[in-house]
């Protein structure tokens, strides 16, 4: 499988898994992902998520994704989630204009030299960098 842009498969993964009202998800880990996971954990977006050997492969590692649910599944925790750096389009943000996700409610992920954070850090650690996805 190509991959091109393996943040957009992780996201789409999230996405489908949710929809499809499952419990767990499995993603090829690498550093970005675990930091994304780190902060979906940390703003209460996923119940957990923890490291499993690969099921493909002995040699690697996957994340194992634990959504959230309330109501005994009728309403999910992630109600969008989407990607907005793209390989063709990058998107960069300075610290001034650090964008909203629905007027706070929502969190911008953001790469910065700082590494991965929200914007709502982005703002306080006063910096900016490339968003990578919204979430809310």
């Amino acid at each position: 499988m190509n991959m091109s842009d393996p943040i957009a498969d992780m996201l789409t993964r999230i996405r489908n898994a949710n929809t499809a009202k499952f419990d767990t998800v499995l993603i090829p880990s690498s550093k970005m992902k675990k930091a994304i996971a780190e902060i979906l954990f940390n703003e209460g977006y996923i119940e957990k998520y923890e490291l499993v050997k690969s099921e493909v492969n002995d040699k690697f590692e996957d994340i194992k994704i634990y959504l959230k649910y309330f109501d005994g599944k009728r309403t999910k925790a992630i109600t969008g989630i989407d990607k907005v750096s793209k390989p063709g389009l990058r998107m960069y943000s300075g610290k001034e204009d650090m964008p909203q996700v629905l007027n706070g409610l929502g969190i911008a992920i953001v790469s910065t030299n700082l590494g991965v954070m929200t914007d709502k850090d982005c703002r306080k650690n006063n910096v900016g960098g490339e968003i990578l996805a919204r979430v809310w």
